[in-house]
């Protein structure tokens, strides 16, 4: 048996960031995942550190979208019919933050979680020989048609509002920023200060690697088997069993099965999505993450080629694979980005999970002590990875956070 402060239970970018943190407020951490660090959701994202971001997902009212989706021919939103009805209780509380008053309260509280996330990012990669993998390009939204840009004025109203620099444009306006677009019949907004990443799951490794060279601990293990013990908490692995007065639960998209099992109940929602790697033709090229507002996917350079992901499918979270979405999100990206060849081996599948408010769960669980969690980011755990768990460590050293935390506290849904 060995003994340690903290056991990290999750190795996705919001754990490992956790782990560091903690490592580095001199804490002995153990991580544990049952895989490699960053092979799960971590891995399939666009890579995008947003530092706009100040709207909640939301489903487009539009006639014609919403007919595509009924259909099934809607790249932005594919489905499992009993998924959807079984998920009718999640889309009523989802609905109930949907209003005004709802999107009002998310964007005063990711303002401030936004405009630190680049920050954060960047102090963990200095540290974790990571700045290799950071361009400051910036991000640029296309869209198709005058109404598609006009639904999203809201998000350009609040970045008004918090001094976020972007800029309207045109189509021909479109290729100045990137010019390997087809882009006459385009309208854009460009986000500069936001930053992207040529490799997330580098990026994870980079972060794992230094938490080991710091003396944190990893071991492969199941976090089902960690155990409520009168002294705190004790987990087996293959390789050691190990105990600790505190524990963190990061498990992204199963985090809420695990702790419905503790006896802590959140209304997580899981949605898939889907990516393929590219090999670009001849002469065309990419600078930055672009996305393609009214099919929901967006196109990003990485080291593997020019990475597609995809919009929301919803679907059981382990229910096998159907790429027809990714499929005909590489159709529509032909219209606007010369794709060339898939990269062999480079179809991915994972999970994003997502709570009916869209912000994230960090804090200390009701009923449960020295138990803490970090998950619930939706399409946004990358970016606010870093973020996410300095914040966390913050809680669990009796720090100040510098932030109003009690709009991401477990307390929202378990009090």
């Amino acid at each position: 048996m060995q003994q340690v402060d903290v056991i990290v239970l999750g190795a996705g970018i919001v754990g490992v960031s956790t782990a560091v943190h903690l490592r580095q407020r001199g804490l002995q951490v153990a991580l544990i995942d049952r895989r490699h660090p960053g092979e799960e959701t971590s891995h399939g994202n666009a890579g995008l550190i947003a530092r706009n971001g100040f709207c909640p997902a939301r489903f487009s009212n539009r006639a014609a979208d919403l007919a595509d989706i009924a259909i099934k021919q809607s790249t932005a939103v594919h489905y499992d019919l009993g998924t959807v009805f079984r998920m009718i209780p999640w889309f009523r509380r989802f609905a109930q933050h949907s209003g005004a008053q709802g999107i009002q309260r998310y964007a005063r509280t990711m303002a401030p979680l936004r405009a630190l996330a680049v920050k954060e990012h960047r102090a963990l990669s200095m540290v974790s020989n990571g700045e290799r993998f950071y361009r400051t390009s910036g991000w640029l939204q296309v869209y198709r048609s005058e109404a598609s840009f006009r639904a999203d004025e809201r998000e350009r109203h609040y970045a008004r509002i918090f001094g976020v620099d972007y800029r309207e444009l045109s189509g021909g306006d479109v290729n100045t920023v990137e010019p390997g677009l087809k882009a006459d019949a385009l309208l854009g907004v460009f986000w500069p200060e936001s930053e992207s990443v040529t490799n997330p799951s580098g990026v994870v490794e980079a972060l794992w690697r230094y938490f080991i060279q710091e003396g944190g601990l990893y071991f492969t293990g199941e976090a089902a088997a960690l155990e409520q013990r009168r002294s705190g908490w004790r987990i087996s692995t293959p390789r050691k069993e190990l105990a600790a007065k505190q524990a963190v639960v990061a498990l992204g998209p199963w985090s809420a099965d695990f702790a419905s099992k503790l006896g802590d109940r959140f209304p997580l929602a899981v949605t898939r999505g889907y990516l393929q790697h590219y090999r670009p033709r001849s002469g065309a090229s990419l600078s930055r993450p672009v996305m393609d507002v009214d099919h929901g996917y967006v196109l990003t350079p990485m080291e593997q080629g020019i990475r597609l992901t995809t919009g929301m499918e919803i679907a059981e979270r382990d229910a096998p694979a159907n790429p027809v979405q990714l499929l005909r999100a590489g159709k529509r990206a032909e219209d606007i980005f010369p794709l060339g060849q898939p990269v062999p081996g480079g179809l991915w599948m994972g999970s994003r999970p997502h709570l009916p408010d869209s912000l994230p769960v960090i804090g200390s669980s009701l009923s449960l002590p020295g138990l803490w969690y970090n998950f619930g980011h939706g399409a946004s755990g990358f970016g606010l990875g870093p973020l996410s768990g300095r914040l966390l460590a913050d809680l669990i050293t009796e720090r100040d956070p510098g932030l109003d935390m009690l709009p991401l506290s477990p307390l929202r849904f378990l009090a």
